[in-house]
This record gives C-alpha cells, sequence and structure tokens, in this order.
C-alpha cells in the first residue's frame, strides 16, 4: 500500500517566493519518495506550483477548500475550476471550516460536487475536546459521516481519503495517543472496510512514524509542521 502524506499549508506562507522555495526542496525530495505526496497551498499559489517544471508524478496538488456552485457567489472557487487549473484533491470537512459555521450538509454537497467534478476528496471529521470528555467521540464520527457522505456511493469511496483529525489535537501539541487512534481507526473500518483512513493532529517529525504503524492507516495530514521543511522532509523520506 503506497502512502499518502498531505501538507496543509492553511494561510501560509506570506509570500509566492517563499511558497516557491519550500515546495521546491519538497519536489527534490518527492523524486526519491515511495509515498504519495499532495501540497495543499492557499489558492493564490496553486497556478505557480501547478507550472512548476519536473514535478515526480507521486507530487500532487490540492486545494483546501471548495464550494459546490458556479455563479453569483462571490469569495467562491468551484470544484471545476480547481480541476480545469489541473489540481487533483480538494480538503472539504476541515474543523477551521466547521467553526466558520460550515454545516455538514454543505460538506456532502461540497463531497458530492467535487467527485462530479473529478477531484479526489480528502474528507476530515474530529470531535471537540468536550466531546471526547463526554464519551462521545464514535457517536460525532459516525454522525459525521452519515450527513457528509449522504448519498455517496461504494464505488465513490476510492476517491476519498478519510482524515481522521481530533479537533482538540489540532495545533495543540496535544496529539492523539496512538493507542486512541487505534481504537477509532477499527472503529471507521466497522462501518466501511472500504475506508481510506489519515491521522491528522499536531503530526510532527517525532511521532509521524508512530501513527504509520498503525494496522490501516493509509497516511497524514499535516498542518504546522508541513511549514518546516525540516520536518516535512523527513516525513516524506
Amino acid at each position: 500500500m503506497k502512502l499518502t502524506i498531505i501538507a496543509n499549508w492553511k494561510c501560509n506562507p506570506s509570500t509566492l517566493k517563499e511558497a516557491k522555495k519550500l515546495f521546491s526542496l519538497i519536489k527534490e525530495r518527492a523524486k526519491n519518495s515511495s509515498k504519495e505526496i499532495i501540497i495543499c497551498p492557499p489558492f493564490i499559489y496553486l497556478l505557480p506550483l501547478i507550472s512548476c517544471k519536473n514535478k515526480p508524478k507521486n507530487l500532487k496538488l490540492g486545494a483546501q477548500n471548495c464550494f459546490f456552485k458556479e455563479g453569483p457567489f462571490t469569495g467562491e472557487i468551484s470544484p471545476l475550476m480547481l480541476r480545469n487549473l489541473g489540481v487533483d484533491y480538494v480538503i472539504l470537512g476541515h474543523s477551521e471550516r466547521r467553526k466558520l459555521a460550515e454545516k455538514d450538509e454543505m460538506i456532502n454537497e461540497k463531497v458530492k460536487a467535487a467527485l462530479k467534478s473529478k477531484l479526489k476528496v480528502i474528507l476530515c471529521i474530529g470531535e471537540t475536546d468536550e466531546e471526547r470528555k463526554l464519551g462521545k467521540t464514535f457517536e460525532i464520527l459516525k454522525f459525521q459521516l452519515e450527513k457528509d457522505l449522504f448519498e455517496i456511493s461504494e464505488n465513490q469511496l476510492k476517491n476519498i481519503l478519510l482524515a481522521y483529525e481530533p479537533v482538540w489535537a489540532i495545533g495543540t501539541k496535544n496529539p492523539c495517543q496512538v493507542e486512541d487512534l487505534k481504537k477509532v481507526v477499527i472503529f471507521l473500518k466497522s462501518i466501511n472496510k472500504k475506508f481510506k483512513i489519515l491521522y491528522g493532529g499536531s503530526v510532527n517529525k517525532e511521532n509521524f512514524s508512530q501513527y504509520l504503524k498503525v494496522k490501516d492507516i493509509s497516511g497524514l495530514l499535516v498542518g504546522g509542521a508541513s511549514l518546516n521543511h525540516n520536518e516535512f522532509l523527513a516525513m516524506i523520506s
């Protein structure tokens, strides 16, 4: 199984020059990597990075979000625009989008629109710290999956990467314990064996190898550490 390592740059870096420099370092290391590597920069950097020459086949570009329609929607980007640009993947349902009042019903519309436009989806799910302390982790994950994957066929699942990102772990330096991740993976696989599961949430060069050893984990979604070239290059090597 080829592992997938995804870099979510979020709203970083502040200049195209920095973005190109980081991408160039990753591109060179990717040539000798057996992993699939997906870089998800801010929208404005997608075209210049896609246009970079001599990209290895295992290095892909992804967007951090999309809308589900075209037309009079100021400030939005449609999945068809992204696909026509040469983008392969899109992150949907990230907790930082959910905090901005993005509901599961809208995420479902985005998933369907992205798949229709032949984009592959990185679907993020995860519980808050309060929900975890109340013992509702599995309940929340099941609810999100039922809503986000409503009317998604079994055949379409092959184009979806399911990223478990516990909200309480993102950017907190408090990553999920390996034993807890194992329980979540077993639970998700019990819902559907076809799920390709990634882990995200305070992933760094000290802990990433532990997560990749977990049975049925197909890769990682890396946030802040993906902006540190030393850390990220260690993960893709």
